[in-house]
C-alpha cells in the first residue's frame, strides 16, 4: 500500500506554519487541503484534547460567517496527533492566499468572550470537553510566533 502524502513529509524538520498538504480535483472543481501546524510535531508538547475541541468550535463559527471565504469551506478540524488542524477549501489556492482568514480567525479565538458556541448538550457529543482560556492561549501563540511574521519557509513543506 502506498504511504499517504502527509505520511511522507519529515514531521522531524515540519516547523508551525500554514501549509499546502494537497490539492484534489473532481471534475472541474478542486479542494486544497491546509495544514494549519501549530506545534512542532515531536519536540513540543501536543494540544489536548479540550483546547482543540475549543479551537475547532470557535474556528467553524468563524469560518462559516466570514463574508468572503463562508462558501467555500469544506471542512475545519483537528489532526489526530493534536499538533494542528486542517482546514479544506474549495478551489485551488496557495498558503499565502489564505493567511488573512487564517489570521482573522485565530484572532477571533484569542479575542473570544462568553460561552463557546456549540458548548451544549443539545449541540454537540463532548460539550464539557472545552478549555476557553488555553484556546485563547493558544491561538495567541500562534498568531504571535507563526502567522504574524510568517516567513516563506512556514508556508511550504520541507523538502
Amino acid at each position: 500500500m502506498e504511504k499517504i502524502t502527509s505520511f511522507t513529509i519529515n514531521h522531524l524538520d515540519l516547523m508551525p506554519g500554514v501549509y499546502v498538504s494537497r490539492v484534489d480535483h473532481y471534475g472541474d472543481a478542486a479542494i486544497t487541503t491546509f495544514d494549519l501546524r501549530m506545534t512542532a510535531p515531536n519536540r513540543e508538547p501536543v494540544m489536548n484534547t479540550a483546547e482543540l475541541h475549543t479551537i475547532e468550535h470557535l474556528a467553524a463559527t468563524y469560518l462559516r460567517n466570514d463574508p468572503e471565504w463562508k462558501d467555500r469551506i469544506v471542512y475545519f478540524g483537528p489532526m489526530g496527533c493534536r499538533t494542528g488542524c486542517y482546514l479544506l477549501l474549495a478551489g485551488e489556492l496557495t498558503s499565502r492566499d489564505i493567511l488573512p482568514l487564517v489570521t482573522g480567525m485565530f484572532e477571533f479565538i484569542r479575542d473570544f468572550q462568553g460561552d463557546v458556541p456549540g458548548a451544549a448538550p443539545k449541540d454537540c457529543g463532548n460539550y464539557l470537553d472545552m478549555n476557553l482560556p488555553m484556546a485563547k492561549w493558544l491561538a495567541k501563540r500562534y498568531l504571535d510566533e507563526t502567522l504574524y511574521n510568517i516567513s516563506e519557509d512556514r508556508l511550504v513543506y520541507p523538502e
